[in-house]
Formats: structure tokens, sequence, C-alpha cells
């Protein structure tokens, strides 16, 4: 029953958190002790301010973003979810002016839960292929 409860809390924090921008959830969902282990844009703090923080920047940069999850994998504390993020450029995002253009880009996140909580967080996007589309390449 664990790992169908797991599942169900990234299914909430990609729904509630990336896609509505429900950034107060974030301390409810994430450990206080949470750790991402990739390297965060210049000036995003670690922990859950990083993840509350890049929620807002991607939603400012792209207020129509909707993140699609195509795939879920759980075993023992971890899931893996891949998913398809869309939206329109219509903000300033990593130093880019708005450009209008539609993304669509792939992104791969693996989290480590306990206690009902993320307490790590691994995660790959296609971050070339976006800015790409966004004509910065």
């Amino acid at each position: 029953m664990a790992t169908e409860q797991n599942k169900a809390l990234m299914n909430r924090i990609i729904n509630e958190v990336f896609n509505r921008g429900n950034i107060r959830l974030v301390d409810e969902l994430f450990a206080p002790g949470f750790v991402g282990h990739e390297e965060l844009p210049p000036g995003i703090p670690p922990g859950r301010e990083a993840v509350k923080q890049l929620s807002t920047k991607y939603r400012s940069a792209f207020p129509d973003l909707k993140v699609t999850i195509d795939d879920t994998i759980a075993a023992g504390d971890r899931v893996v979810v891949r998913c398809t993020w869309r939206g329109t450029h219509k903000g300033e995002f990593m130093g880019v002016p708005p450009t209008g253009k539609k993304v669509s880009f792939g992104v791969i996140d693996i989290v480590r839960i306990a206690g009902g909580k993320v307490l790590e967080h691994w995660g790959q996007m296609d971050g070339m292929g976006m800015m790409k589309q966004l004509g910065v390449f």
C-alpha cells in the first residue's frame, strides 16, 4: 500500500505545486531536511525553498504551464516519474526575455519518500531542447 501512497504523493506534487502553483503545500509534502541532488540556477537556495522558487519561476515564465505525467514507476521508498512540461513563454526565464513561443520538453524525476514526505530528489530535464525551442540556440 505504501507504493500506491508514494505514487499518489508525486501525483499531488505535480498537479498541485507545479500545475496549480500551490507552493504553500511544499512545506507539507517535503520533509524539513529535504535534499535536491541537482545543480540549481544561480540565486536559488537549496531545500524546500528551491522547490518553491523554481515552481514560481516556471509558472511566471510559462503561465499556462501544464505538466503531464507520462509514466510512473514505484518500488520501495522510490518513485520515478517521466513527465512532459508544456507552456507558452510569456515571462522572463533564466535571462531570456519572453518570446511568446510554445515549448514542450521532457523531465524525469526520482524521489525518495518516507513518512509521507519527499526526503530526496534527483532530476533530469531536457533544458537544451527547451532553450532551442525558445530560439536561444
